[in-house]
């Protein structure tokens, strides 16, 4: 019984991953409003190393469409458009000496369907995730029959399992729903 809820615990674990994983990868997917997240994966050269935005900066919405950056230091400037430039978010960079200042343009209709398709693709990768933990699970569930756990015992970890999997599929079913609902209004 002991080995039977190690492997539970351990499937929901991977499973909360999973589902955490998933709503990181949304938290990037922008609905139309500047946040400063956009920027999180951006990489700066900052004396000869690449260093992550957010360390050699402050980053802040002074407005729904605005993204401003505020470098530690001045010099850092030029690295910072060349990044947002090189970058595949589609944002034109401007500085006035101080900051760099993006206008993060409104999302166009066919915008909001590419970001809609991306969201459901993201959504259907977690719950394949949550699936392959289920699956890997009941592969030990039945290693552990073999080696004499009782029946009884397993068919009710497998009852448990699988309302675990649902719960977490539900999850992520339900943020994609949101982050649909999110983009697509204008």
């Amino acid at each position: 019984m002991e080995d039977i809820q190690f492997y539970m615990d351990h499937t929901e674990e991977m499973m909360d991953k999973a589902v955490e994983h998933f709503s990181n990868v949304l938290s990037k997917i922008r609905a139309g409003k500047a946040m400063p997240n956009m920027l999180d994966d951006l990489m700066v050269e900052y004396y000869g190393t690449a260093t992550p935005i957010n360390q050699v900066s402050s980053i802040t919405t002074p407005d729904a469409r605005t993204l401003m950056i505020k470098p530690w230091e001045k010099n850092v400037i030029p690295e910072i458009e060349k990044s947002i430039i090189n970058s595949d978010l589609g944002l034109n960079p401007q500085n006035d000496g101080e900051q760099v200042i993006i206008n993060v343009p409104a999302l166009t209709e066919e915008r909001r369907l590419t970001l809609v398709k991306q969201v459901k693709h993201e959504g259907e990768q977690a719950k394949i995730s949550i699936r392959n933990s289920r699956h890997e699970c009941q592969h030990q569930f039945k290693q552990l029959l073999k080696d004499g756990a009782s029946e009884d015992e397993v068919k009710n970890a497998e009852e448990s399992l699988q309302k675990i999997t649902e719960s977490h599929s539900k999850r992520v079913d339900e943020s994609v729903k949101y982050k649909d609902e999110e983009i697509m209004t204008v």
